[in-house]
């Protein structure tokens, strides 16, 4: 099991490079944490230092849950090897789990990362590229109807295991567990969204929101 546990070491210390902070550290020492919603993901990067940096940010983190998810369970590593007796698909939602895990709880920063989102949608090109498009419209969808990003994103993750459901003949276990285990993840990084959703406190995106009143 030694190529288990050194590929999700891996994936976990990429995942735990947190694109806002790694930015925030090469601008001089800026931390998102401690401004607006005090999240590190692109939301909340996007809202305090612009639109360059926020991509810059995206790009990151997509890009190592895409590794995570495409490369690391393939790499053959020196003195660890291929293990014919690993299972690939169970692999390399392993390792798009524990990229995920470390972007929220990066050990690079303390532990306080973002809340996954953006990694996650490196993870499914990584694992089922043909998925994006119908979560992105789900993501879309809610946005429009409803103007809170948190709901969509929640939403789209639910999604996730339902797409497998509805497309695939006989879906994949690993796929499936993975996506049920995201859902639930996701919403609990979001969980201080839910409470201001609830509260009617949660901020809205004005520009994507279509239904809201004139």
């Amino acid at each position: 099991m030694l190529e288990l546990g050194v590929k999700l070491l891996i994936a976990y210390l990429l995942g735990s490079i947190v694109g806002s902070l790694l930015l925030g550290w090469l601008r001089g020492g800026v931390d998102i944490r401690t401004m607006g919603s005090g999240n590190a993901g692109g939301t909340n990067a996007l809202r305090t230092q612009g639109f360059g940096f926020a991509l810059c940010v995206m790009i990151i983190d997509i890009g190592k849950g895409w590794i995570a998810a495409a490369l690391v369970p393939s790499l053959n590593l020196p003195f660890v090897g291929i293990e014919p007796a690993i299972d690939r698909s169970w692999l390399a939602v392993g390792c798009a789990t524990a990229a995920v895990i470390g972007h929220v709880y990066p050990v690079w920063h303390g532990f306080r990362g973002g809340k996954g989102a953006a990694t996650l949608v490196g993870v499914v090109i990584g694992l089922r590229p043909e998925a994006l498009l119908a979560l992105l419209v789900v993501w879309l969808v809610v946005v429009m109807v409803s103007g809170y990003v948190s709901l969509a994103t929640m939403l789209a993750v639910v999604a996730f295991p339902i797409y497998f459901l509805l497309t695939d003949a006989q879906p994949s276990p690993a796929l499936l567990a993975f996506g049920c285990a995201m859902a639930v993840f996701v919403c609990f990084t979001h969980r201080t969204n839910i409470q201001r959703i609830l509260s009617g406190t949660e901020n809205r995106a004005q520009r994507l929101w279509l239904l809201r009143s004139r």
